[in-house]
């Protein structure tokens, strides 16, 4: 597996486990949620635009978004493969990415989807605000980004079930544990084995 989109709502882990997973598959991770606040975070005209989105907690608009994957995903460190986490959320941006890879002649290998309730992403959120001092992590903007995922990207699952590539993993539980379960969703070593 070398093309993977880590899927589930804010808080769920997608950020923590991201890293750790795409370092076992050999890809790099992309965070368009971390691409988007290195451009605030370096005042970029692009930056200044998304600054007032990203606070209230609403999403970027396709356009924006698609473009940046897009250069991303030409970056040489890509063309092996990648770890998508925050993208894509809108039916649009599935679209994109269709034919992004097919450019390409690739597609998809799975879409690792990680659930929580939302009591448990609002608890997490909470707690990363209060460690990070993450502005987006406030309670109001909390349930703005939950509904809002609920609303329009919760949807997405059922475009990728269709294509028989979604792997639900329980978000819920120690760091190694939701790792060892991701691991194990995508048949890579036996949970046992890892260290």
């Amino acid at each position: 597996m070398k093309r993977v989109v880590l899927f589930g709502p804010p808080g769920v882990g997608k950020g923590t486990q991201g890293g750790r997973l795409a370092a076992t598959l050999g890809v790099p991770v992309i965070s368009t949620g971390d691409l988007f606040r290195a451009h605030v975070r370096n005042g970029t005209d692009l930056g200044k635009r998304l600054s007032a989105l990203i606070a209230a907690g609403d999403y970027v608009p396709d356009s924006v978004t698609n473009t940046m994957l897009a250069e991303r995903l030409a970056e040489p460190d890509a063309q092996g493969g990648f770890l998508l986490d925050g993208y894509p959320r809108t039916a649009d941006q599935v679209a994109e990415l269709d034919r992004l890879l097919a450019l390409s002649d690739t597609s998809l290998d799975a879409v690792l989807l990680l659930s929580a309730s939302d009591d448990v992403l609002e608890e997490r959120l909470l707690k990363r605000a209060a460690e990070q001092g993450r502005s987006d992590d406030t309670p109001e903007v909390i349930r703005h980004r939950l509904a809002l995922y609920h609303a329009e990207t919760e949807p997405l699952v059922a475009l990728y079930d269709a294509a028989d590539l979604v792997l639900r993993v329980d978000g819920v539980g120690t760091t190694d544990e939701v790792h060892e379960r991701l691991i194990a969703a995508i048949g890579q070593v036996e949970p046992s084995a890892l260290p």
